[in-house]
């Protein structure tokens, strides 16, 4: 069998030769704005107290650093679930040093049933952890606007996400965005990131388990962003996702008859996926296929499938991927 070649390491990015953003003497230089100002007004009446104001250094926007009552914050209802253990580990370093020193990042929003007025686009496990420990306030950096709680998801750095938390996210994002606004689906590319999230979230809600590893490639090269109102755009991701879940139907019939056949391993659903994937040898100078199109041929592809000729070492040539890879 012939030897792998070792794979080439990602150099960084060189920093560019001219230098932008503020001078740390600019970051407050001159007075904030009306809007800032007002903002840290309401800080205080809600209780909790303005520690300073400035413009961060690469934008020169102007946010506040305060510390927000705890029982005022919660996390963005679009975001991550919690994890656990990351929230107890946490928990034990900040207990152990006696110090809490990575303020999370918060937006003032309109007040909510359960009397919350902040939200965390970008501090879920922290404003967890502060909570279990009996804090009573939490430090945060406020951005004025409250539109920017869906765009700072795509900074978070906190915990790595996997395909099917990243995906959740974004679906989860994508329904409030459209409960709030007309926009179309397309002029939210920055806070979505991918097409496919949405696609894939809807099917992680319907089915858990779904392994979306093994159809995320493929939904990166043929879905794209709708030109739609984001309530009309749901619609039709709905119909994706159930289209995406039928055709996985297929994949698992012709893995099933591959295990009764002794075939074992942990990319065999990717291995039929990228058998039945009509774009695996199509000329690149092709029209390109459209999501539609691709899934009906792949279940035409299916239908004719057989497992009788796969052979073990078509398998073991194959290679894979994890199906549930970290999204950086």
């Amino acid at each position: 069998m012939p030897e792998k070649k070792p794979k080439k390491t990602r150099r960084r990015r060189k920093p560019g030769g001219k230098a932008s953003g503020l001078s740390a003497a600019e970051l407050q230089a001159g007075a904030a704005p009306a809007e800032v100002a007002q903002l840290g007004r309401e800080v205080e009446r809600d209780g909790g107290k303005v520690l300073g104001a400035y413009a961060e250094p690469y934008g020169g926007k102007w946010v506040i650093f305060a510390a927000l009552p705890i029982d005022q914050v919660e996390p963005t209802p679009y975001q991550r679930n919690l994890s656990d253990a990351h929230a107890r580990r946490l928990e034990n370093v900040i207990g152990k040093l006696g110090r809490f020193l990575d303020p999370i990042i918060a937006v003032r929003a309109q007040k909510s049933e359960d009397g919350a007025r902040y939200w965390t686009p970008n501090g879920h496990h922290r404003l967890s952890a502060m909570r279990t420990l009996g804090a009573k306030c939490i430090t945060a950096i406020l951005v004025p606007e409250e539109s920017a709680a869906y765009q700072i998801l795509a900074l978070n750095t906190e915990k790595a996400h996997n395909l099917r938390e990243k995906s959740l996210e974004v679906i989860r994002m994508a329904r409030e965005l459209a409960r709030l606004d007309d926009a179309d689906e397309a002029s939210y590319a920055l806070e979505f990131e991918e097409p496919g999230y949405i696609t894939l979230g809807i099917c992680y809600e319907e089915r858990p388990r779904f392994s979306g590893g093994a159809y995320h490639p493929l939904l990166k090269r043929v879905d794209q962003f709708l030109k739609e109102p984001l309530k009309a755009a749901l619609k039709i991701r709905v119909a994706r996702a159930k289209r995406l879940m039928a055709l996985d139907d297929l994949v698992m019939e012709k893995v099933e008859a591959l295990k009764a056949r002794g075939m074992t391993s942990p990319y065999l659903r990717s291995f039929v996926v990228a058998r039945l994937n009509p774009l695996r040898f199509r000329p690149k100078d092709a029209r390109p296929l459209d999501f539609d199109e691709t899934i009906e041929r792949m279940e035409k592809a299916a239908t004719k499938f057989n497992t009788e000729k796969i052979k073990a070492e078509d398998l073991a040539r194959s290679g894979g991927a994890p199906e549930e890879a970290a999204v950086e």
